[in-house]
């Protein structure tokens, strides 16, 4: 294949159809169960319209404006990038099928990378403060006069509750730029006289964040039924600053790997198997009061 302008432009139309046909066939990714994706048209967003509840109440008299004005959640955008480089040679040489697979990959690798960003902030939100200052997984989030907690400690594995049925998340997924693939091909490109290769990336722009910790609950106690029961049970507790219950109805139970298999059972079993000497097997009744996910990248 002779290299000018006119056959570079053809291996970008090549490559974006290998890379557009690979990211439509990856399976939708786990992160949309749990993050709402926002739509962004700057550098970022402040959140805190969606910070407070205040719920609805009777109207007498005025209303009652509910100020936000001291709180803020600011998410700025951040850019990524996946950049691989296609040596002069093989495109003389009409190679550029060894090069398939490697851009099916990188659009693998783009449509999960929401994935990683989102497991990140579970991993690390007993560590990561949120809007109101404390972290996302906490002992002591302010409330009215009072706290509330999201956070049970323990030793063991963590696992997560979720409520997901609510048009607000437990996390943000905010999307300035949806990624593509971009090039940098030309013939006289310095990269090309010095090294034989041009180069061809994806690129994206967004960012994850923290949404609403009343949505999530961490345990690092041993997952059971009782661990299981008390975290359902805190979380339908939740309450906003004027005392009146949330709703909250927690639906999705995340697990790493390791716990895939007590997830199963607690949520699909029939009965739970148990010491004899403390009353041996009984009726599961969390059968079917949440879905399960389980997220690798934990």
């Amino acid at each position: 294949m002779i290299v000018n302008q006119a056959a570079l432009a053809n291996v970008y139309v090549g490559l974006s159809t290998v890379f557009n046909a690979a990211y439509q066939e990856v399976p939708e990714p786990w992160y949309t169960r749990l993050a709402m994706t926002v739509p962004s048209t700057g550098r970022s967003m402040d959140y805190k319209f969606i910070l407070d509840y205040p719920g609805m109440r009777e109207w007498i008299g005025d209303r009652v404006i509910r100020s936000l004005e001291g709180k803020n959640w600011i998410v700025e955008n951040r850019d990524y990038e996946i950049t691989i480089g296609v040596e002069r040679n093989d495109i003389e040489d009409d190679q550029l099928g060894l090069y398939n697979p490697l851009v099916a990959q990188m659009a693998l690798e783009a449509k999960h990378h929401p994935n990683q960003l989102i497991a990140d902030l579970i991993t690390n939100g007993g560590a990561t403060e949120c809007y109101d200052g404390q972290y996302f997984f906490d002992t002591d989030h302010p409330v009215g006069t009072g706290t509330a907690s999201n956070f049970a400690s323990g030793a063991q594995t963590a696992w997560y509750l979720f409520d997901v049925s609510r048009p607000v998340k437990p996390f943000i997924f905010q999307l300035r730029k949806p990624v593509e693939l971009d090039r940098m091909d030309r013939p006289d490109d310095e990269h090309v006289f010095m090294r034989k290769q041009f180069r061809f990336g994806v690129n994206g722009r967004y960012a994850a964040a923290y949404g609403l910790w009343q949505l999530a609950y961490k345990s690092a106690e041993t997952l059971s039924a009782s661990t299981y029961a008390a975290a359902r049970a805190a979380m339908m507790e939740y309450a906003n600053a004027d005392g009146r219950k949330l709703g909250v109805r927690p639906n999705l139970l995340v697990v790493p790997p390791s716990l895939e298999a007590t997830a199963r059972e607690l949520l699909n079993a029939d009965v739970i198997l148990g010491d004899a000497t403390a009353g041996g097997s009984k009726t599961n009744v969390w059968k079917g009061s949440a879905d399960l996910l389980v997220v690798p990248e934990l």
